[in-house]
């Protein structure tokens, strides 16, 4: 049954090879002063930040520099970037990254006015912010975590061994993105590999849970169908530009709010990898994948009729003759042979996770409770041995 809800998505999207055009149409929306925020460089190296720098000094803008934003974002870094924000007066907090980048912009816009430590604030208490926020705009380098068009902002702690996210409201939404295919094509196969299966597993978190009779789970599959398809033509020619365009217009749907819509939805494996990569530092579809499987593979009996549908759906198996069981554990093994073909991590050993790092890994799991069955500690310590 699909189950009240409301939605809402703000977030003003300009998608195409001229995408970059329209950002002089938005910045006189905002102040003078602009904080720029990006990675490790190769915005540099590839010639978007300085299209970018142009755009803002063309439009009278001044120019807070805010680079080094790490793939796993930290509290100290987020410390630092208030600290820019606050002694310039900033007025729009602008990413130039993927979703490290715009998770990043999204914790310092509501930290900038934050009176509260915003970890403690937002990361433990899970608490909505109070205080103005500072607006975001992103102009999208790598597809994969939507969150050029969400509230979700995922920052880690390495003191205490927690990476954790927040889910912000609306407001905390980026005012405006700009998603350009053509940004996305000199990341390395790795990183293209890794956001594909962040795309794919955020709609399998929404997918497998609820009933199975929901308009958000038709628009699932011809997701996940659409990025599988994509995904074997982009690893094969990085710069095919229908592939990698549906590859991030895929990416911005599986997490804009949209499908999760009557849905009470999972996040388990998210869970499970988030605190993998607290320990050690991984790329998070890395640990998504590393993870998926066992997870996956030991809730299907609490629902196999979705796995089932899933199998048929959306990897074409063929379930004449053969149990619900089969045809449920026939399209896991399809998932895991394409995950096998991107070259994903397919253990947690591989990214560099160590036995004696396992019940750690199980204390900083936060157990969510919309799946198909709610984790205790001992299960959530033998799915990470199976995972190893």
């Amino acid at each position: 049954m699909l189950g009240s809800f409301i939605y809402s998505n703000p977030t003003k999207l300009y998608f195409g090879e001229d995408a970059l055009d329209f950002l002089g149409e938005e910045l006189p929306k905002y102040g003078k002063n602009v904080q720029l925020i990006y990675g490790g460089g190769s915005v540099k190296k590839n010639g978007i930040y300085d299209k970018v720098v142009e755009i803002l000094k063309a439009n009278g803008k001044n120019i807070f520099e805010d680079g080094g934003v790490m793939p796993n974002p930290t509290v100290e870094k987020l410390y630092e970037g208030v600290r820019i924000a606050r002694e310039n007066h900033v007025d729009l907090l602008l990413a130039v990254g993927g979703g490290s980048c715009c998770d990043y912009a999204k914790a310092v816009s509501v930290s900038v006015n934050c009176d509260d430590d915003p970890w403690e604030k937002y990361y433990i208490r899970f608490e909505e912010p109070t205080c103005e926020i500072v607006p975001v705009g992103c102009v999208l380098t790598m597809a994969g975590t939507g969150s050029e068009m969400n509230g979700g902002a995922v920052i880690t702690n390495h003191k205490t061994k927690q990476k954790i996210g927040h889910v912000f409201g609306e407001n905390v939404m980026p005012k405006f993105s700009v998603l350009n295919p053509k940004f996305t094509f000199t990341l390395p196969k790795r990183q293209l590999a890794a956001g594909i299966y962040d795309i794919f597993n955020h709609i399998c978190e929404q997918y497998f849970s609820g009933s199975d009779d929901n308009t958000s789970d038709y628009i699932s599959e011809a997701l996940m169908k659409s990025v599988i398809h994509s995904s074997r033509i982009a690893m094969n020619d990085p710069e095919n530009y229908e592939a990698r365009s549906n590859i991030m217009w895929t990416a911005t749907w599986a997490l804009n709010t949209l499908i999760a819509k009557g849905k009470t939805t999972d996040w388990m494996v998210h869970m499970l990898g988030q605190s993998a990569g607290a320990y050690t530092d991984a790329t998070h579809g890395m640990t998504l994948s590393a993870v998926s499987l066992p997870y996956y593979r030991y809730i299907m009996p609490y629902g196999l009729q979705k796995f089932v549908r899933f199998a048929k759906e959306v990897w074409d198996i063929n379930a004449v003759g053969k149990t619900d069981e089969q045809v449920a554990e026939e399209g896991l093994a399809a998932m895991e042979s394409w995950m096998k073909e991107l070259g994903l991590a397919m253990k947690l050993s591989e990214i560099g996770a160590t036995e004696d790092m396992l019940e750690g890994i199980a204390d900083g799991t936060i157990i969510m409770d919309g799946g198909y069955k709610v984790l205790d500690r001992s299960e959530v310590l033998n799915i990470l041995k199976a995972a190893l």
